[in-house]
């Protein structure tokens, strides 16, 4: 097991993965609240939370959805930036600290 300042530098690194994937899944439940008109983005605290979640998340997006072709209003970017935060952790776990993840 690492220790010292490279575990915590890891450790620092996990968190913030972690933040993100949250970030992402909130936004993406938000979202579907949006488009089934449970709530509605003309309340403030709606479009306050929705225009936070967007500008923490689109400097993150706009990449992958550059590489990505239009889905016919699916976006599958929320997605891809998950499972890299997947893998990101994976090679974290294995070759930073040494653990085979199961």
């Amino acid at each position: 097991m690492e220790t010292g300042p490279m575990a915590a530098i890891l450790d620092v690194i996990l968190v913030i993965l972690n933040i993100i994937t949250w970030i992402i899944i909130i936004q993406a439940i938000l979202s579907w609240l949006l488009t089934f008109n449970v709530i509605s983005l003309s309340n403030p605290t709606v479009r306050s939370i929705w225009s936070g979640l967007e500008r923490m998340t689109e400097p993150v997006y706009r990449p992958i959805r550059n590489l990505l072709p239009p889905m016919q209003g699916l976006d599958l970017t929320p997605l891809i930036v998950l499972l890299i935060i997947f893998f990101l952790r994976q090679v974290i776990a294995r070759y930073g600290y040494g653990l085979v993840p199961f």
